[in-house]
């Protein structure tokens, strides 16, 4: 299965890219199955946020026009703190997704792309910090399909290592979490245009959770333009096939549905 499960186009505010110009370059690539996730931010006032109605809407007329030629799944991605849980509850009950990815993309409002919530704190207070909103975020909300690139803090974190026993004790009790209640998480190409030394999450990550009994696992470019769509799947496919994992997942309706590797 040739599936990109984590795209973005002018539905997002930071995307220009035209839907109807990503499913064709989509089929043009070969996908067979794309998963739209436009983004999601509550508490950022100077977000233009997903206008889901209209979003719902056009996918739907693309979902017939392109019918027999590719497999395309309403998603969105929901960037959630402690503090705006109940806003994205309402939302997820008022829209039929196919998938939920959940994120975090800030803390506190503070937002990491800006250095805000990094600003004045340690390297060990930033990702223990992370981890720990991650959690109560988990303990307090359930209507997900998967997390969106977990480790996310590493793009905007210098020093290493990136991996402290205390963050790994955090990340199994994350893993445990999602893997109790039949979550799964993604594997996000955006580490390759990032220039990072590793995936994202890194491989011992990775390593960790399937050490852990997971096995519900995507993998999405984090696409918001052409160049974007479908980097590195197929070769992460195969990376995950080398580290024994049998499947790799897509979905429909917030079920999970397996692929063999």
């Amino acid at each position: 299965m040739y599936s990109d499960f984590h795209l973005h186009t002018a539905f997002s505010d930071d995307s220009d890219y035209a839907m109807k110009s990503s499913i064709e370059q989509a089929i043009a690539l070969g996908l067979e199955e794309i998963g739209y996730a436009e983004h999601l931010d509550y508490g950022i006032d100077s977000v233009d946020q997903c206008d889901i109605p209209l979003y719902l809407e056009t996918i739907g007329d693309y979902q017939k026009k392109y019918k027999g030629q590719i497999e395309i799944r309403q998603g969105i991605e929901f960037g959630i703190q402690s503090h705006t849980i109940l806003e994205y509850q309402k939302t997820f009950d008022a829209y039929p997704f196919d998938f939920v990815i959940l994120s975090i993309h800030q803390i506190n409002n503070q937002e990491f792309w800006r250095n805000e919530y990094q600003e004045g704190k340690s390297r060990v207070a930033i990702l223990e910090g992370y981890y720990n909103e991650l959690l109560s975020v988990l303990s307090q909300y359930n209507d997900y399909s998967f997390l969106g690139h977990v480790d996310v803090i590493n793009r905007y974190v210098e020093g290493g290592p990136y991996l402290t026993t205390r963050n790994r004790d955090q990340i199994a009790e994350i893993f445990k979490h999602i893997i109790d209640r039949g979550r799964g998480i993604e594997i996000n190409t955006s580490c390759y245009r990032y220039g990072l030394k590793d995936l994202t999450p890194s491989r011992e990550i990775i390593r960790l959770y399937k050490d852990l009994g997971g096995e519900i696992i995507t993998i999405g470019s984090d696409g918001h333009n052409q160049e974007e769509l479908g980097f590195k799947i197929l070769e992460t496919q195969n990376e995950l096939r080398e580290m024994g994992f049998k499947a790799i997942y897509t979905f429909k309706e917030m079920m999970p549905v397996g692929h063999l590797l």
